[in-house]
């Protein structure tokens, strides 16, 4: 078992980008699965008073509604926004409406909306 998967790794190691694509496609669609890089966890708030257990901090969640006349410039703020690669940028751009950011706080949430929206998107806030 061990030498065919060492056998495969190296069959992958010797594919074209293009070729490893659609490896990947295909192995999406052949298992029902998706491969998407992890979002970046939001950071947690600080400076919050001792004895404040029960108070809960104020996240948010941004939600990309509609890409608008410029898809590229979308996918541009939302690679820059998270760490996601182009094509997985990609996906979540032409799945909207998507959550790009969630669990933010409200600065980076705000700063998260302006980016997509000074790039043509619709987003809200939840």
């Amino acid at each position: 078992m061990a030498d065919k998967k060492e056998e495969i790794l190296e069959s992958i190691k010797n594919l074209s980008v293009l070729e490893l694509s659609e490896l990947v496609k295909n192995l999406e669609d052949e298992f029902g699965v998706t491969a998407v890089a992890a979002a970046p966890a939001a950071a947690a708030p600080s400076g919050d008073a001792p004895g404040d257990a029960d108070s809960k901090p104020d996240s948010v969640n941004v939600v990309l509604k509609e890409v608008g006349a410029n898809k590229i410039n979308v996918i541009k703020a939302v690679r820059k926004i998270t760490s996601l690669g182009l094509k997985e940028a990609k996906d979540l751009v032409e799945a909207a409406p998507k959550p790009v950011l969630e669990g933010a706080n409200s600065d980076d949430a705000n700063a998260a909306k302006e980016e997509l929206e000074s790039a043509g998107a619709t987003v809200e806030l939840s």
